[in-house]
């Protein structure tokens, strides 16, 4: 399947009354909007059609899942007010658009040269990014929800799972609760595993719905680790970076790994 029929796939299964379609052929980008308040979302074609490469049907029905739950959402008020409890932060890419389509500045703070903090109202099947305009309607101040969503997200769940790998130790923090990858701004949880770890601790973030803290212990991990990450990347349904961080002291410092050398 190519750019081309994936775009004619989608609109057949997102057709409903009173939307609008538009494709931007220089960025191969398909937009939906609410005809009525010209809120929406664009989609990424080639991305989708490599994974339709690996995951046939299931990856079509995953953006089409997605855009109507966040299609539907668009255009009704949502109050911070009495929901403190599900404000959260997320991890986005440095390239991540640092406003709304309207020219809206979401809230962000930066986290490292690859990635940056955005900060998300939990809606149940999605969410909204909560930006300046929204945050002057409810007279809350930005620190009130940098601190609101940092205590949210020490609260999360921090059970992870184990793989040895060539004397290497993996553990994959993946509950799909669309905040997996945010645990990486849990310090009191990345200090914990810092303690644990043997050699040297390497943290990835490769997409939304995952985390994965490694134990290197000799040149072979390195390697495993930039494979999963660029794995996970490639098929994550929100990449954020296949870049590693080598935690130390309380730090995140971006590694390079390549083949049995890294480089930072």
């Amino acid at each position: 399947m190519d750019t081309k029929q994936m775009r004619k796939e989608l609109q057949k299964r997102l057709e409903k009354g009173g939307r609008i379609f538009s494709y931007d052929r220089e960025k191969d980008v398909l937009r939906v909007e609410n005809g009525a308040t010209h809120q929406g979302m664009n989609i990424s074609l080639p991305e989708i059609v490599a994974k339709w490469n690996t995951q046939k049907e299931k990856a079509i029905d995953e953006v089409v899942y997605y855009a109507e739950e966040a299609l539907n959402v668009m255009g009704k008020a949502h109050p911070l007010s009495g929901r403190e409890k599900y404000i959260f932060p997320v991890i986005r890419s440095s390239s991540f658009p640092k406003e709304a389509r309207e020219g809206v500045l979401f809230l962000t703070d930066e986290h490292t040269a690859e990635t940056r903090i955005y900060y998300a109202l939990d809606l149940g099947k999605t969410y909204r990014l909560i930006d300046l305009k929204l945050l002057e309607e409810e007279g809350w101040s930005g620190e009130h929800v940098r601190e609101t969503a940092r205590f949210n997200v020490r609260s999360l769940s921090t059970e992870m799972k184990k793989d040895t790998v060539a004397g290497n130790d993996f553990y994959f923090l993946n509950t799909n609760d669309g905040y997996d990858a945010s645990r990486i701004l849990n310090e009191k949880f990345l200090k914990e595993m810092a303690e644990k770890v043997k050699g040297e601790m390497v943290v990835a973030v490769p997409h939304q719905d995952v985390l994965i803290i490694g134990d290197i212990r000799n040149e072979t991990g390195y390697d495993v680790m930039a494979q999963m990450t660029m794995n996970f990347f490639a098929n994550g349904h929100v990449p954020i970076t296949a870049l590693s961080f080598l935690y130390k002291d309380g730090e995140l410092e971006p590694i390079f790994i390549m083949g049995k050398k890294r480089k930072s």
